[in-house]
């Protein structure tokens, strides 16, 4: 297998080591343009559970990408915004938003060809 081919997929499986799961992607969506409370973005994404939610929210602290803040407060409050290092995500989950968009584009024009 040529070098080449071998080095892109251990960078392709870098990034889904840190991106992969089914709610990373959509949390780090909403995490784009402002910070976020843990409450804020369980509604924001209503289907998945809390336990879910703190899960790959731990993940991603874990892995730089999300900043974690606890306040001392009764009740807690704790807030999740990008590092600096996980802004550099925003161009690619925006590249994965245009996709996204273009793909169901495609899809309505082919179930439009069929009727």
């Amino acid at each position: 297998m040529p070098e080449a081919v071998t080095e892109g997929t251990v960078f392709v499986q870098a990034t889904l080591k840190v991106l992969g799961g089914k709610w990373k992607i959509l949390i780090l969506w909403h995490l784009k343009e402002e910070t976020r409370r843990f409450s804020e973005l369980k509604r924001l994404i209503p289907e998945i559970t809390e336990k879910m939610l703190t899960q790959q929210l731990r993940e991603l602290v874990n892995d730089g990408i999300v900043s974690r803040q606890a306040y001392s407060e009764l009740p807690p409050k704790v807030e999740y915004s990008f590092t600096d290092y996980g802004k550099t995500l925003v161009p690619v989950l925006q590249a994965l938003c245009r996709w996204g968009e273009a793909h169901l584009e495609r899809l309505e024009s082919e179930i439009g060809k069929r009727d």
